[in-house]
């Protein structure tokens, strides 16, 4: 009995699906899958800045340790510094008060000065010879006015007096030494004396038609040193300063003031 032959439906194999799989290389990347459709999702997180330097990082922390110990540690130099600042101003807010308290007690006043008269020996304009020298005497009258209530006035010793007819000094002596009381007026005089003063050419013509003329102006300065009594309480020595422009009508004993104005002040130190 002759065998039944089917027909075979399966399309012939083409020559490459008929050939075995190339075997696999064990270096090759594995394969990967293909990508998603879907994208990654990213997140932002905030962190406040001040958990981010709370916490150091354990590499710093030591570092850090240092840094807050060194910040927080008292400066006794800036301490020191601070106490005398305190110190200072509280001091001169006390001798301001005291200052205060003194003035609505005693109600300090100036004193005032001026120049009385001015008699003048040895002055000769009329010498033949133009470079002759001149020794000048100035008998000088000077008031000081204390119009304190309780205030008195030490003149000490080392005073200064000096008379100048321009930038030319012709005499200079000292003040008695002696003691104001309060509203006291003292008038007293002193001798100024000059030796061997040759005056430039120009200076003695002005001299001569300042004296043609009766007006020979001059300037009294005087520097006294005092000390200010408040009570039973001395001050530390003060220096009064006394400048006054005199205009005199001759240079001779009988000479008359024509005008004066004064300027004076203290110097405290």
């Amino acid at each position: 009995m002759a065998d039944r032959v089917h027909p075979d439906n399966t399309p012939p194999a083409s020559a490459e699906e008929s050939q075995p799989p190339p075997p696999k290389n064990p270096n090759a990347a594995p394969l990967q899958p293909p990508p998603s459709q879907n994208p990654p999702v990213s997140y932002v997180i905030h962190i406040p800045k001040d958990q981010i330097y709370r916490v150091p990082p354990p590499e710093n922390a030591r570092r850090y340790d240092q840094y807050t110990r060194r910040k927080h540690r008292p400066n006794r130099c800036c301490r020191c510094l601070c106490w005398l600042i305190g110190l200072i101003v509280v001091l001169v807010v006390l001798l301001g008060i005291a200052a205060g308290i003194l003035y609505l007690v005693f109600r300090p006043e100036a004193p005032n000065y001026g120049i009385e008269s001015i008699a003048v020996r040895g002055i000769n304009l009329t010498s033949a010879s133009a470079a002759a020298a001149i020794s000048p005497v100035f008998n000088v009258t000077v008031k000081a006015d204390n119009p304190n209530d309780k205030i008195g006035i030490h003149y000490l010793k080392d005073s200064h007096a000096e008379v100048f007819y321009a930038d030319v000094e012709l005499s200079n002596g000292a003040l008695p030494a002696f003691y104001q009381p309060s509203n006291n007026v003292t008038v007293f005089r002193t001798v100024l004396k000059g030796n061997g003063i040759v005056l430039r050419s120009e200076d003695r013509r002005a001299l001569v038609n300042a004296v043609t003329k009766q007006k020979v102006p001059l300037t009294v300065r005087i520097r006294a040193p005092v000390k200010i009594k408040v009570g039973s309480v001395k001050t530390w020595k003060i220096t009064v300063r006394v400048d006054c422009d005199v205009t005199v009508n001759a240079l001779t004993a009988n000479a008359k003031i024509v005008s004066k104005h004064c300027n004076y002040g203290v110097d405290l130190w």
